[in-house]
């Protein structure tokens, strides 16, 4: 698994259990636990998370994962990033429109926030009528570890 940075703590059981409830989403063991995974890990890609989720709660269908993530990405509750090249990720960062730095060796993964003041990413130069509420970026480069393994 790649090395991954920038992760969120995750707030408690209770918590989780009213999110869920205030989403319209059945409150579920393992809902819970994949929601409490994805926020202690960041940018987890399907495998890892339905691991953190067995590790928890027992036994639960990758099936079972792919339909509740669905779910909570709808519900807003977490986001689903596509790296090129690479299978989904998810995080429990959501609502900020932070971008991402992806290394190009390791495949490490880490939050940027979004940049402030004159953001070219911002403000398209033609929004076609779109009434734009988000911009996705995405830096790609070598993370320090590869760059230093590079240089060596």
């Amino acid at each position: 698994m790649a090395v991954v940075f920038g992760a969120m703590t995750a707030p408690t059981s209770s918590t989780v259990a009213e999110e869920l409830r205030g989403a319209g989403l059945r409150v579920t063991a393992a809902r819970v636990a994949l929601l409490e995974t994805v926020r202690d890990g960041a940018h987890l890609d399907v495998e890892a998370i339905a691991s953190g989720v067995r590790d928890r709660v027992g036994h639960v269908s990758l099936q079972a994962v792919y339909e509740a993530l669905h779910a909570l990405t709808a519900a807003g509750l977490v986001r689903r990033i596509e790296p090129a090249g690479s299978p989904a990720r998810f995080e429990g960062r959501v609502g900020d429109n932070h971008h991402h730095v992806i290394c190009r060796s390791c495949g490490a993964v880490a939050d940027v926030d979004c940049a402030v003041g004159h953001a070219p990413c911002l403000t398209a130069s033609d929004d076609h009528g779109f009434s734009i509420d988000e911009a996705e970026v995405v830096y790609w480069g070598l993370c320090p570890d590869c760059s230093t393994a590079r240089s060596s």
